[in-house]
């Protein structure tokens, strides 16, 4: 008989009722309106039936709890009134359940996110598995909204003020450990005995409530309140630059349920969650969050891919150490690396021991599991064991001879279906396949570094490439934990291409005199998490720089760099990696505040003067990516403007609160995108000129999200 229902009531005969959520056709369990009848129904039969001991929530899904609220009621709602009269459901049912005269605990297994842990934190009791799957979180933040179903009003009085605080404000999820030493569980146990172990709390009746730590009860009172809400307020206006709106609300909503009553919190939350609903932050947050969701669905085109059982790595390097790491933990895959010296392979091999080491000092890992996660690591010399990988990922230096060889070596030493990834920044894939005896198993497939923490890569099929090959190599990036992109095979790919012409800007503007740090502090305000110059210093300057004639040589003069970036170059200045940069780095690369590197403007022969506006410093470099995402879309080099925006966002860090460039530039509109670019180009020269794609969006009132649909004018940022 199908399932129809989300939420099933049985009884056991030691009269311990077990409610098990289990979303029909769904692999993980969100909450819905449409699910309320249900729930209200079951609590009724709980209430009238007075034999019951007890009540136990649990998931029927094999890795999760309940994942979160289903964000697609949201999109559904007009107003702010209707989405706050969705929080207010949330919250009478949640009110219900906490309500029950019997004890009910939560059960929790896997993800136990947003609505699933106010749903856990209306329970009496929570009691979760030991297993890396289990997290428990409020991460509405992160969609530019605030927990809706009683989570801002609950977690403070369970855990207290700061530990809730740190949650709500900053979406953290917690593994099962450190759930249990902030009090947010009762207890931690296996998978094989969650069941049997909630039971028991159950039977074990009503817990008195907890009682916090000393710390956390001195700043539940009033003087300690004032100073922890005027601290935290300062940080996190300090840290998202007045551009997440949601913050600020989620601090004012707890402040007003500890000084005014749950009652009067719990009207301050819904009423905060349906006015940020409306916020275009929360709705390019969410445009994010479904796109990328469609994003992992794909699979880069029609074809099926390859099964990957075994994966190679040419090159122990930083790159080559990151993704053998994020092949053997993410992907849980066997990675053999290959290198010219023993002293690269100790060298990744060493990467990754270092990671998985941090992890078990925090407690998030046992020493057993690091051995088990390093066992899928080797490597060697020699070409041994790569007959049987399925893909192997190239990273070597950028020398084209070079990847042309391991090319030719790949295709004698592999078995004859072996995939060769190149992970280049730059160089054609076309030319690196160009003397392949099967050019059609030749791919690009761009990491950014570090590879352990950036969440995207750039999938490059040349002319050649079959649709195999590229499901298959967006497979592996898939196993391996990243959000992949299918790009054009041209000069930059997509990411490097448009931010190449920004970085150049920011350059342009320090040869005229701006202050390093002033054009740093221009564009992390703009919301980028860098600064473009601090950027260039990050990644290296000699590493940054390296693009720059590539790109001018396939499109021209905009994209050159100003010449007074070769003197910097020539003065050893390589950035963090070797102390000095545009700034000047300790004997541990820490960067103390506003350290720039006065010697940097002698180099360049200029005397810093700062005549520039912030938001003209940021509109001129922004406007710059802005022209040239238009033209990558123009051309192809992205498939869609949803692709360019997930690029940019995740492999750069465009500001998120404004969706990606076309967002954006739909919430500017084409016409005010090109005026502002006609202006630029009538100071400062034909490197802003608008391209052709956005002339005729703006001719003709069109939209890169939509059709012709004008963009809205509502909640605009300035650049």
């Amino acid at each position: 008989m199908e399932q129809t229902s989300a939420f099933s009531l049985h009884i056991r005969l030691d009269n311990v009722a077990v409610v098990t959520i289990d979303v029909p056709g769904e692999k993980m369990n969100t909450l819905k309106a449409s699910f309320a009848p249900e729930v209200h129904a079951i609590i009724k039969q709980v209430r009238d039936n007075s034999a019951l001991q007890g009540l136990v929530f649990i998931s029927g899904k094999a890795d999760n709890f309940i994942a979160g609220a289903d964000i697609n009621m949201i999109a559904g709602c007009k107003t702010a009134q209707e989405a706050q009269s969705l929080a207010r459901q949330g919250q009478q049912i949640m009110a219900e359940i906490a309500a029950l005269p019997i004890p009910v605990v939560a059960a929790i297994h896997g993800a136990c996110l947003g609505g699933g842990l106010e749903l856990a934190l209306a329970c009496h009791s929570r009691i979760c598995t030991d297993d890396e799957k289990t997290k428990l979180g409020l991460p509405e933040v992160q969609l530019g909204l605030l927990p809706g179903s009683g989570g801002t009003q609950r977690l403070p009085r369970l855990v207290g003020i700061s530990n809730a605080l740190e949650m709500i404000l900053t979406g953290k999820q917690l593994r099962p450990r450190q759930a249990l030493k902030l009090g947010l569980v009762d207890d931690v146990v296996p998978q094989s005995v969650l069941l049997n172990a909630a039971v028991e709390l159950v039977l074990k009746g009503r817990k008195p409530s907890r009682i916090l730590p000393v710390r956390e009860r001195v700043l539940a009172g009033p003087l300690g309140r004032s100073l922890l809400f005027n601290i935290v307020s300062k940080k996190t206006e300090q840290k998202t630059k007045g551009n997440y709106p949601a913050t600020q609300r989620i601090l004012e909503v707890v402040k007003t349920g500890l000084e005014q009553g749950a009652n009067s919190g719990y009207e301050a939350e819904a009423k905060a969650f349906g006015e940020l609903a409306m916020t275009p932050q929360s709705a390019a947050l969410r445009g994010i969050f479904f796109a990328s969701t469609e994003l992992k669905k794909e699979q880069g085109g029609d074809a099926e891919p390859r099964p990957i059982n075994a994966v190679g790595v040419l090159g122990g390097g930083l790159m080559g150490g990151g993704i053998a790491y994020v092949t053997a933990t993410k992907g849980q895959l066997p990675v053999r690396i290959k290198d010219i010296g023993n002293e690269g392979i100790n060298h990744a091999l060493k990467y990754s021991w270092d990671l998985l080491d941090k992890k078990v000092r925090r407690r998030h890992m046992k020493a057993a599991e690091r051995l088990r996660e390093m066992a899928r690591i080797s490597g060697g010399t020699d070409y041994r064991g790569f007959h049987s990988r399925d893909i192997v990922v190239e990273a070597v230096f950028e020398d084209l001879a070079l990847k042309q060889k391991m090319v030719a070596e790949i295709e004698q030493h592999a078995a004859p279906h072996t995939v060769f990834a190149s992970n280049t920044s730059s160089l054609p894939i076309a030319d690196i396949a160009a003397n392949a005896a099967r050019p059609q198993q030749i791919i690009g497939l761009h990491y950014f570094s570090p590879v352990d923490k950036m969440p995207l890569v750039e999938v490059i099929p040349h002319a050649g490439t079959s649709a195999e090959t590229i499901s298959t190599t967006v497979a592996l990036a898939k196993k391996q934990g990243k959000t992949a992109i299918v790009v054009g095979d041209s000069a930059g790919f997509y990411v490097n291409r448009i931010l190449a012409p920004y970085v150049n800007e920011a350059m342009r503007c320090l040869v005229e005199g701006e202050p390093i740090d002033k054009i740093d502090e221009a564009l992390v305000k703009f919301g980028f998490p860098v600064g473009p110059i601090q950027l260039l210093d990050e990644v290296g300057i000699d590493v940054g720089t390296k693009i720059s004639p590539i790109l001018e040589q396939a499109y021209g003069e905009r994209f050159a760099a100003p010449g007074a970036i070769a003197e910097i170059l020539n003065d050893d200045r390589k950035g963090r990696k070797n102390g000095r940069g545009f700034y000047l780095y300790g004997a541990k690369g820490r960067k103390s505040k506003k350290q720039v590197d006065p010697a940097v403007y002698r180099l360049i022969g200029v005397a810093p003067k700062g005549q520039l506006a912030a938001k003209d410093v940021a509109e001129r470099c922004v406007l710059m990516m802005l022209n040239e995402a238009a033209r990558c879309l123009d051309e192809g080099v992205v498939r869609s403007a949803r692709d360019g925006d997930i690029g940019a966002v995740f492999g750069i860090g465009f500001p998120p609160f404004l969706g990606g460039p076309f967002r954006y530039m739909d919430s500017l509109g084409a016409g005010e995108v090109v005026a502002r670019l006609q202006r630029l180009a009538g100071q400062y020269g034909e490197r802003f000129s608008p391209c052709a794609r956005l002339q005729e969006m703006a001719e003709n009132n069109l939209t890169f999200w939509g059709t012709m649909n004008p963009a809205p004018e509502v909640g605009v940022k300035e650049a």
